[in-house]
C-alpha cells in the first residue's frame, strides 16, 4: 500500500473508527481499579490516539508532499543521491541510463481528471525520469505533450516549452492533482487562449529533504546547473522542442515561483520568460535550507538576491510576471520588488515586467488555482513559437 494512496488513508480511518468504538464498548468492562483493567484502558487510549495521529500525519503528508514513498520516509535523502569524494551529488542511477526514460513512479495513475481521449485529441501526460550529465542529479517529472505533437501535420515542428515548478516540500504530482496544471492548459489550448505548448512539471526539491532554492550549493547539490543546463539539454535531445530562449518559459508557485524568477534572471539565454506566484525574491536562511546555503559566501548570496541583481548587474532581456494577493503576507515584498523592477524596466526596456494581484486569498492552492489561467495566458503570450523545424530523415 503506497504512502500517498487513498487506500492507506481510508484504512487508517477505518482503524481509528474501530478503535474508538472498541474503546466505548470495552471501557465499562475495564472500569475496575486493578492492574490488568488499568493496562487495558491505557492500551485502548494508546491505540486510539496512534491511529488518529496516523490519519492526520498521512493526510498532511499527502497535502504538502513531505515524502512520496515509504523508502523516502524511512531513508530520507539516501535513495536518490550519493556523494563523490569532492562532495558533488551524483545520481544513484547507472551511468548508462538514458537522459530521459519512461517511469511508473510518481503516482500519475492517481490523477483521475486528466482529459479523456486519444493523444491526437487531448494530448498526453507521461511520467519520466530525467538524468543530468553535468550536475549528476536525477529526478522524476511529468511532461504534457499537446494534441498537435501527435498530429502528422506538425510532425516536423518544434514546440514552445513551459517548465513548471512546485513549491517546497511539494512534489511534481501536486502540479497535476492540486494545481490542475495540464487540465487547465488543455482547456485554454482547446479554446484558443493558449498556443500548443509542451509543459514539463517538476519539483525544486531534487536533493530531498533539503530545500536548495534551485541554486548551486558549494560542495553540495548543483540544482541550478540541473534546471538551467541538464534538464533543457536532456529534453531537447528527446522531444521536438524549441532551442532558443524565447521559446522556453518557466513558471512556479511559492518556492517554485522564486526558482522560476531566479533561473530566468540568471540564465536569460535559456529562459526568456517567467511567472512567479507568491515567490521569494531572496534565498531564505531557515530550517528548510539548513541555514546559509552558500556557506557564508556573501557574493553568492547577493547574486541570488533578485533585487540586488537589478540594482548591481546588467539588466537581462526577459519578461517577468509577478503574482500574489493583496492579503498575502508576501504582498509587501512583491510590491517592493515590483517597484525596483519597474524602475529598471523604464531605464532598460529589454526587461518587461507585469503583475497580477487578487483582492483576497492566501499562500495556498485555492489562490494558485484562481491565478493559474491568467498566468498561463500571459506565459503563452510571451512564449515565441520556434521557427526551426526537425531535419528531414
Amino acid at each position: 500500500m503506497e504512502l500517498t494512496s487513498d487506500a492507506l488513508v481510508n484504512s487508517l480511518l477505518a482503524a481509528g473508527s474501530l478503535s474508538l468504538l472498541l474503546t466505548l464498548w470495552l471501557w465499562p468492562r475495564l472500569a475496575r481499579q486493578r492492574p490488568l483493567p488499568m493496562l487495558g484502558r491505557i492500551a485502548l487510549l494508546t491505540v486510539t490516539q496512534v491511529t488518529v495521529l496516523a490519519v492526520l500525519a498521512v493526510s498532511v503528508n499527502n497535502s504538502f508532499g513531505f515524502y512520496t514513498s515509504w523508502d523516502g520516509l524511512l531513508h530520507p535523502g539516501g535513495a536518490a543521491l550519493s556523494l563523490t569524494s569532492a562532495g558533488r551529488p551524483k545520481s544513484a542511477a547507472p551511468a548508462t541510463e538514458a537522459l530521459v526514460a519512461p517511469t511508473a513512479e510518481g503516482g500519475l495513475e492517481t490523477v483521475a481528471d486528466l482529459p479523456k481521449g486519444t493523444p491526437e485529441e487531448v494530448g498526453k501526460v507521461e511520467s519520466i525520469r530525467v538524468t543530468g550529465k553535468e550536475s549528476g542529479l536525477s529526478d522524476q517529472m511529468f511532461i504534457y505533450l499537446p494534441p498537435e505533437y501527435f498530429n502528422p501535420k506538425y510532425s516536423r515542428m518544434r514546440f514552445p516549452v513551459l517548465v513548471a515548478l512546485a513549491g517546497y516540500p511539494g512534489t511534481a504530482l501536486h502540479l497535476l492533482s492540486e494545481l490542475r496544471l495540464p487540465q487547465t492548459a488543455w482547456e485554454l489550448q482547446r479554446t484558443g487562449q493558449m498556443v500548443p505548448t509542451v509543459i514539463v512539471m517538476a519539483r525544486p526539491t531534487v536533493a530531498e529533504p533539503r530545500n536548495t532554492e534551485c541554486v548551486n550549493v558549494p560542495n553540495g547539490p548543483q540544482t541550478e546547473t540541473w534546471f538551467a543546463k541538464d534538464v533543457p539539454a536532456a529534453l531537447r535531445a528527446t522531444y521536438r522542442l524549441g532551442r532558443e530562449a524565447p521559446s522556453w518559459g518557466i513558471f512556479g508557485y511559492s518556492t517554485g515561483g522564486g526558482c522560476a524568477l531566479r533561473l530566468t534572471m540568471r540564465y536569460p539565454d535559456v529562459f526568456g520568460s517567467a511567472a512567479g506566484l507568491h515567490a521569494d525574491f531572496a534565498v531564505p536562511e531557515d530550517y528548510s535550507t539548513g541555514g546559509n546555503l552558500f556557506g557564508g559566501d556573501r557574493t553568492l548570496l547577493n547574486h541570488s538576491d533578485l533585487t540586488w541583481r537589478l540594482n548591481n548587474l546588467p539588466v537581462p532581456d526577459i519578461s517577468l510576471l509577478l503574482v500574489s494577493t493583496r492579503k498575502e503576507e508576501d504582498y509587501a515584498a512583491t510590491q517592493a520588488f515590483l517597484g525596483v523592477a519597474q524602475q529598471a524596466s523604464a531605464a532598460h526596456p529589454e526587461l518587461k515586467v507585469d503583475s497580477l494581484f487578487l483582492d483576497d486569498g492566501g499562500h495556498n492552492f485555492d489562490s494558485w488555482r484562481r491565478e493559474l489561467p491568467a498566468s498561463l495566458e500571459w506565459m503563452s503570450d510571451h512564449l515565441a513559437t520556434p521557427q526551426d523545424r526537425e531535419p528531414r530523415q
